[in-house]
């Protein structure tokens, strides 16, 4: 091997090659986004897409396969998205490469090719890798794996092979099903001195840093039946899967995932951009290691075709676009739609591998964009009223914002909660959640109670289609295409469609703009809110203008 370290690049295809010679297909990366598998909104693993083959319920089109696969983890018991940026080797989004053998190979060539894929092509230390294996549970009468102890042996000291419990080293799909033991390979990426001091062996499965899981070799050899006794598979699975960017950080001699060439490219490009630079104020680090990890996310869902949104998982993007957002604002300055500019930059990284996103690049652009700017118009108004309840609980010597407050957060200016709590964590503020759940209620209660409408057809008075101006301008002359009068309850108003507005309409829990119609004869109209309805601006109003066919500014 050369001195000069692999980049990412080389090193997800020399990964795919390597078991290619094995005799695995390459298949390309699932979406990253699922939309047919009712128990899971995103891939959170390389054995996603697999999942049929095996359950048993589907034939394997090739007994041996290999990729890199797209994987999210941001909720459930993976829910890394509060300690991304924070530490050096979470993320929401990461790649994961895998090879799989459905009835074919098992434990001896599995650990064999991952030794050999390690050690002889990638040129790691073996002295710095550990193997861990199942200790066995008696209660189910299940042995120690000595099967792939022995072959690890063939490899490692016995020192460097490690017992390892049944919530570590025995996998299982779910309460029933296909499970067995796996084996994780763990490095030491320690300096020679902190080697000395204490073994790696001691670090391994302890949360260090530096002492990390790289690869996870599963074995799936049994059948969980439904009184939980255990089973032997009919066809064993091998199933694997490696943390892409840890393995980066490994051959690149690197100590955090942020600093490999998976993220350096996006990192410098948001120092370029904001004009700070990276290494010198922890807070400015923390984020642009967010919005590094974040970009990506964002990015790839909406190439697999999941838009922000208001429900399930395009909540969840959302969520994860708003945090973003909030830490370009708050450390970096940055007052306008930021993140739409990285996009080219994660193109340019990550295009070649998954050409998802060189296709979809201007609607990945403009979503993100659309979303930036519409989180931003009530970011700042949001920030001022948290800070102020900050300083007002100070004041009272509390340490806690009430449910109430952070629930008008959360219902007016579209504050995802998870952001209201990240801030006052920063401040040494907690929430009272009881409060907010219990305001929460509350609002779905009126919410059904408010819903029966009673509405008049519409009347056209022109035909056309409306154009919104509200980014460039906050007035514009405009005529009335559509009205309608509205009952709702105990109140009546009228809604307007206009030709052209720059009234911006309620959207992702944010308020829509209020102001005032202007007839040519002085006649002024107030608009006291503007929703949005089939992608149309409608904007209500308690009466009508008199002259309904003239223009207004």
């Amino acid at each position: 091997m050369s001195n000069k370290p692999l980049t990412a690049k080389e090193i997800r295809e020399s990964f795919k090659q390597f078991f290619k010679s094995k005799g695995h297909q390459i298949v390309p990366s699932a979406p990253m986004v699922i939309k047919d598998d009712p128990t899971l909104m995103f891939t959170n693993a390389g054995m996603n897409q697999f999942k049929d083959i095996i359950l048993g319920n589907k034939a394997p089109k090739w007994t041996r396969v290999t990729d890199s696969q797209k994987c999210l983890r941001v909720s459930g018991k993976h829910n890394d998205l509060e300690e991304v940026g924070l530490d050096t080797y979470h993320h929401t989004m990461f790649e994961m490469l895998g090879n799989w053998s459905f009835g074919d190979y098992f434990k001896k060539e599995a650990i064999d090719w991952a030794w050999e894929f390690l050690v002889d092509v990638l040129g790691l230390n073996p002295e710095h890798l550990y193997a861990t294996v199942f200790e066995g549970s008696p209660a189910e009468g299940l042995q120690r794996d000595d099967e792939a102890a022995s072959y690890w042996e063939q490899h490692l000291p016995k020192s460097h092979i490690i017992n390892g419990n049944k919530h570590d080293n025995f996998w299982e799909m779910g309460d029933t099903g296909p499970c067995g033991p796996c084996s994780e390979i763990h490095i030491d990426l320690r300096s020679d001195e902190e080697r000395k001091a204490i073994p790696g062996a001691e670090l391994v499965n302890k949360d260090h840093p530096q002492v990390i899981e790289i690869w996870n070799l599963v074995f799936m050899q049994f059948n969980r039946k439904a009184d939980q006794s255990l089973e032997p598979l009919p066809a064993k699975v091998i199933d694997t899967g490696m943390g892409f960017e840890r393995l980066c950080m490994a051959l690149q001699g690197k100590t955090s995932n942020y600093d490999t060439d998976v993220f350096t490219p996006m990192i410098d490009k948001i120092a370029a951009l904001s004009g700070k630079k990276y290494g010198e104020d922890h807070k400015v680090d923390v984020a642009m290691r967010v919005i590094a990890d974040h970009i990506r996310t964002i990015a790839f869902s909406i190439a697999d075709s999941q838009l922000p949104g208001n429900a399930k998982a395009g909540y969840v993007i959302r969520r994860i676009l708003r945090r973003a957002v909030r830490y370009a604002y708050t450390f970096l300055g940055q007052r306008e739609a930021f993140l739409y500019r990285l996009v080219d930059t994660l193109i340019d990284s990550m295009g070649e591998a998954y050409p998802e996103i060189a296709r979809q690049r201007d609607l990945i652009m403009k979503v993100t964009k659309e979303e930036e700017d519409s989180f931003l118009r009530t970011l700042e108004n949001g920030i001022k009223m948290l800070e102020s309840a900050i300083a007002e609980a100070r004041k009272q010597g509390k340490t806690e914002i009430s449910g109430k407050e952070a629930f008008v957060l959360y219902d007016t200016y579209g504050f995802p909660l998870d952001l209201t709590q990240l801030i006052l964590k920063e401040n040494g503020m907690t929430l009272d959640q009881a409060g907010f759940d219990k305001e929460m209620e509350a609002q779905k209660t009126r919410a059904r109670n408010a819903a029966a409408v009673e509405a008049t057809d519409w009347i056209t008075l022109a035909e056309g289609e409306q154009q919104f101006v509200g980014y460039d301008a906050t007035e514009a002359d405009t005529r009335i295409l559509r009205y309608r009068h509205v009952k709702q309850k105990n109140k009546e108003y009228y809604q307007l469609i206009l030709s052209t507005t720059p009234f911006y309409a309620e959207m992702g829990g944010q308020v829509g703009d209020r102001g005032t119609l202007t007839a040519a004869d002085g006649e002024m109209v107030e608009i006291f809110d503007t929703k949005r309805e089939n992608g149309i601006g409608v904007h209500l109003t308690h009466k009508l203008p008199a002259n309904l066919d003239g223009s207004y500014g």
